[in-house]
């Protein structure tokens, strides 16, 4: 999830090659809420419509899909309604103790069309007893989605450079990523104003009820943790397991996040740079800091003179850092990445690393793009946090960005104008995140994790009253199902008895 106007978000696993199979008759059976834990349990009649609704779940595949129906606008439940996407995965040991909701983070990323992924990561322990259901939060790819520009717009805007360097630069960002937001507005209309995520976590406790759960079971990676973290403040006596993997502090500003993700991409570039220069082939000399001077200036390079790619897009210094970025969200993709700056410092060719940019924005060999990922985290995070577009604050903001991370500090800067001139206002997070009451949640963080810094997972298990804290020592984006068997059994352990693991444990 770096941070700034140009378009970016924070998946879990950039390189995965996304498929979906389209939902087909006959109809399944569709399961009773259980009793209590609907539309009597809110205390609020008007919403016993989506409490007590009954799913009609069809085949996809091996899967079931159902959509649950919402409230457009949480404030006014008898109006508009949206609709929320699931696909579920039946307990292959037959008889389910419950839902496992699964989230990949983004914002914006799609569970639907990841629940392949899902089904890797998670145990074969853990999906013979629960039935483990992804969905898409709203404005997201099947649920009620939003929609902003066409493909060749938005290949324009991730290979766009704003020129920060002077006030009309900044201006000029501030109109174009207003015009995007109107864009989003005319094709969205209202649901716009609504894809916060505050929103999205009270649609969860819907999908809780109607799945037949007195209790949230969830597992949430990356911004993930931030549905997660929020359904606990909202509904503390109905969390059940919650494990929050790769975790963000939902109170921090976007100044206090662009920091830190730049810290963190800093730190993993250079943990990459060490393990490229150990190796053989490697198209950096010298020590780390030399290596990654030598990453800078290819930024410089391209910067003034884009590079060819063997098609006819060239490989900008946006989409030259978004390849760069790509494979540091995992450490089995950092191949990737010296074959890229291989081609690019030895060779001039801007080929690899603009796949790997594709691949960050789901961007098929077609010109189209597999979901709409990009136009959902930006009207999301403007949706959440609106920071200053005053230049003045913006530069500052910069200086102190380049001073931790001074080969990627600038692609983490003036954040602000990319939210400046969106068309509806801002909700804001919540006033607190204690979720007093709450059973265990499990927070996990990885020490070295790029796009979520683990003090974040430090200060998230702090907020949270009832959170215990899992560290993992090691590379990369997340730690469950890609780390080791420490983490795995923890987590599982904690899924299959509501064990957690002692606060502080490490692995």
């Amino acid at each position: 999830m770096p941070t700034r106007p140009a378009l970016r978000r924070c998946a879990l696993v950039a390189l995965v090659a996304l498929g979906l199979t389209g939902c087909v008759a006959p109809k399944h059976q569709a399961s009773s809420p259980t009793p209590g834990v609907s539309a009597s349990a809110t205390g609020d009649p008007a919403l016993s419509r989506y409490y007590d609704q009954v799913l009609e779940w069809t085949t996809c595949g091996d899967e079931q899909c159902a959509d649950a129906t919402v409230p457009l606008d949480w404030s006014e439940p008898g109006g508009e309604t949206i609709t929320i996407a699931l696909r579920r995965v039946p307990a292959s040991g037959g008889s389910p103790v419950g839902s496992l909701l699964v989230n990949p983070g983004g914002p914006g990323r799609s569970a639907v069309d990841t629940v392949g992924f899902f089904r890797q990561v998670v145990s074969r322990d853990v999906l013979a007893v629960y039935d483990m259901v992804a969905f898409d939060p709203r404005g997201v790819q099947h649920s009620t989605p939003i929609t902003c520009v066409d493909p060749p717009e938005l290949d324009a805007l991730t290979a766009w450079v704003p020129d920060w360097s002077t006030d009309e630069g900044i201006a000029e960002a501030v109109a174009r990523n207003g015009e995007l937001g109107q864009a989003c507005l005319e094709r969205t209309g209202p649901l716009l104003g609504h894809v916060d995520t505050a929103s999205a976590a009270r649609d969860m406790d819907v999908l809780r009820a109607v799945l037949g759960d007195e209790a949230l079971t969830f597992l949430g990676f990356s911004y993930g943790t931030d549905l997660g973290a929020t359904y606990a403040a909202l509904f503390p006596e109905r969390v059940g397991r919650l494990v929050l993997d790769g975790a963000l502090d939902p109170t921090l500003d976007s100044g206090e996040v662009a920091a830190g993700q730049a810290a963190g991409f800093e730190s993993a570039l250079r943990a990459y740079v060490t393990d490229c220069q150990a190796g053989p082939q490697c198209p950096l000399d010298g020590d780390a800091d030399k290596g990654l001077a030598q990453i800078g200036q290819m930024f410089d390079r391209i910067r003034a003179n884009p590079l060819p790619t063997g098609t006819d897009r060239e490989l900008t210094v946006s989409l030259a850092f978004s390849g760069v970025a790509a494979p540091l969200y995992t450490q089995s993709s950092w191949p990737l990445l010296t074959q890229a700056l291989t081609g690019a410092i030895d060779k001039g060719d801007g080929s690899v690393l603009l796949q790997l940019a594709d691949s960050y924005y789901g961007r098929q060999p077609d010109g189209t793009y597999s979901s709409n990922q990009n136009e959902a985290f930006s009207s999301i995070m403007c949706l959440d946090d609106r920071p200053s577009a005053d230049p003045a604050d913006m530069r500052a903001d910069a200086a102190e960005v380049q001073a931790v991370a001074p080969t990627v500090g600038e692609f983490f800067s003036y954040g602000g104008a990319g939210c400046a001139a969106w068309p509806v206002p801002a909700v804001g997070a919540l006033e607190s995140y204690e979720a007093q009451g709450a059973a265990p949640i499990v927070v996990i963080g990885t020490t070295n994790d790029p796009a979520t810094p683990y003090a974040w997972a430090q200060s998230l298990s702090e907020l949270l009253s009832s959170a215990v804290l899992l560290t993992y020592e090691g590379e990369g984006h997340t730690a469950y199902g890609r780390s080791n068997q420490c983490v795995k059994s923890a987590v599982d352990t904690y899924l299959l008895t509501g064990e957690a693991p002692a606060d502080g444990t490490t692995c």
